[in-house]
């Protein structure tokens, strides 16, 4: 067995929070960060069993600034 880094990107909806793996397409969620992250490991770990990835790399991810008119 081989470990591999992927991206976990959260957000806040209501009363949980929603993680999902961009790399793989995995999404879980929790009431916590930890619990989110924990649950969203765990189902890729499943997907990937099912479905194992080819050799990637990470991702280059960034942040942009856009105008909002309200």
């Amino acid at each position: 067995m081989t470990t591999r880094i992927f991206t976990a990107i959260l957000y806040r909806e209501e009363d949980i929070y929603v993680a999902e793996c961009p790399e793989v397409g995995t999404v879980s969620q929790g009431y916590t960060v930890e619990e989110a992250i924990a649950n969203l490991r765990e189902a890729t770990e499943l997907y990937l069993e099912e479905f194992p990835l080819p050799e990637v790399t990470r991702p280059l991810m960034t942040t942009f600034e856009v105008a909002v008119y309200a």
